[in-house]
Parts: structure tokens; sequence; C-alpha cells
């Protein structure tokens, strides 16, 4: 279904709140060098191994059980170290990509509440949700099982990834088949893979469009360069359609800009009743 956005609509920034270029990965400076660490660090330790290993444990969803609003409330304790665009609490950034997919598709109220939740699974680095380290838990997302696609930032450092030198999935289709289906392929682990367990378990009736952003949003080799569409299948053809619109403002509505969280949590909690159970199982 092809939808127009309302007039007036949302313009995407030239540069981020540090004065660079967004996703600009080479800038000089303090935070792109902790940025380059992190992915390092994600490189080398995000095997096939690993994520199985992870989704076995996490689907179990036996830590926490609390609403999606009060989830939203312990983003304040998260900066994601990964990021070149943003060092303010994940609300916010939560805050202003809603408002603005509001703001240009104000009858597609799932969109609005994806594009709120999109980012919760990174409370997997608080404590009692394991505490995981930031590579597990943020970044750029890619396949496991087949090629690392040089695609992928930082590419240099799969060198030292196990999987790197692995017969069986270092080849560009790996363990997988023409067509198979991104719901096949095993994803790096992080929150993406997390909060979508979390949604599709607890009984969510958000369109598969709105899973599927939260499942991939972070998969920018595929959404930014066109890496692995071979592993696609024509559902995910469509639904990629529309986390592509998203993506323009998960990444461009990151500013300086504050939300006046009171104001518009009547409205979003609204959308939570709708979409989701009271409590779920985390």
């Amino acid at each position: 279904m092809a939808v127009t956005p309302a007039s007036d609509a949302f313009i995407a920034p030239e540069i981020n709140s540090f004065g660079q270029s967004f996703r600009d990965y080479n800038a000089e400076s303090e935070r792109q060098k902790s940025v380059e660490e992190f992915y390092w660090l994600n490189h080398i330790n995000q095997t096939y191994d690993f994520v199985k290993k992870m989704r076995e444990e996490y689907s179990k969803l036996n830590r926490v059980e609390m609403s999606i609003w009060e989830c939203c409330e312990l983003l304040n304790e998260v900066v994601d170290d990964s990021d070149p665009d943003l060092d303010e609490p994940q609300i916010e950034h939560l805050l202003q990509t809603a408002e603005a997919v509001r703001k240009d598709y104000p009858n597609e109220d799932w969109l609005h509440l994806t594009a709120l939740i999109h980012d919760l699974g990174k409370v997997l680095l608080l404590p009692k949700f394991g505490g995981l380290p930031q590579w597990a838990v943020v970044g750029d997302t890619h396949p496991l099982g087949c090629a690392f696609d040089e695609a992928i930032v930082h590419h240099k450092y799969f060198k030292e990834n196990p999987d790197h030198n692995n017969s069986s999935y270092n080849f560009k289709y790996g363990i997988y088949s023409h067509g198979c289906g991104l719901e096949n392929v095993m994803m790096s682990w992080g929150h993406d893979d997390y909060m979508y367990l979390v949604a599709k378990e607890n009984g969510t009736t958000l369109p598969q469009a709105g899973l599927f952003i939260i499942r991939y949003h972070s998969f920018y080799p595929l959404h930014k360069s066109g890496a692995y569409e071979h592993l696609m299948n024509k559902e995910d053809e469509e639904n990629l359609k529309w986390l592509q619109i998203f993506n323009k403002y998960d990444l461009y509505s990151k500013s300086k800009v504050r939300i006046d969280v009171e104001k518009v949590k009547p409205y979003y909690l609204s959308l939570i009743g709708k979409y989701f159970p009271e409590k779920l199982k985390w």
C-alpha cells in the first residue's frame, strides 16, 4: 500500500547534532574513535554460535514483567556507544522519531508506535536484562552463517572473527539459499532481534511491516547498500519499502529539539493499549 506523507513533510537535515554528516564513521573525533573500537569488538565476537546461544537464552522471556511505557522510561539510563550521531538518552530519540513519523503519516498509527518502541531492546544493556556489553546490543546488524559483505561498516575487523575462516560460512550464500527469506537468516544479536522476539511472543497486533522494521532497522548493509538482497523473499521486499520510509526518521530526526514527554504521553499510551497487552514478559 503506497501512502503519501502529509504536506509540510519532515525534511532531513544535512548535518547531525555534532555538526558532521550523518553516519560518518571516518570523521576525526573522540566520539568516532570509541565507535570504531565498538565495531572492532562487535565484528570479532558476533559469531553464529554466539547468536544461537543468545537467541536460546533470551527466548525464555523470564527476566522482567513490565509495560511498554515502563520500558521506555528505563531507556533514560541508556546511551548507545555505537552511534556517531547521538549522545543523549534513548527516550529522547524514540520520541523525536515517533513524532516526526506522526507528523508525516498521521493515519498510520502502527508506524508511530513502531517508531516509539523500535529501540526498546537496548534495555539489554541494563543489569536486570543481563547487562550485556554494548557490542552485543547496539550497532549495525548483519547475517551470520554466510560471507560478511564489504558493505558492513568497518568490515576489516571481520578478519579476526572465527566464522571468517569457516568454510561452511565464508561464501555468498553460506548455509542459506536464494530467496530463503530473512526470517530464516541468523542475524547478529542485538536490540533489534530481542525487541522483535518480545513483541511477537507477547502477541502484539502490529502488522508484519511493523515487526519487520523492529527486527531489521539496524540492518544498514541491506537498506542502505542493497547487500544480501539475494536472501530476501517477496514479503521481505514489500516490508522493506516501509523500513526505508522509517529509516529517514530513525536516522535524521536525531537533534537537540526536546520533546514534551508529558504532552505526548497520553497519545502513545493509547496506541500501546491498542497493539499490546498491559504487561509483557521480557
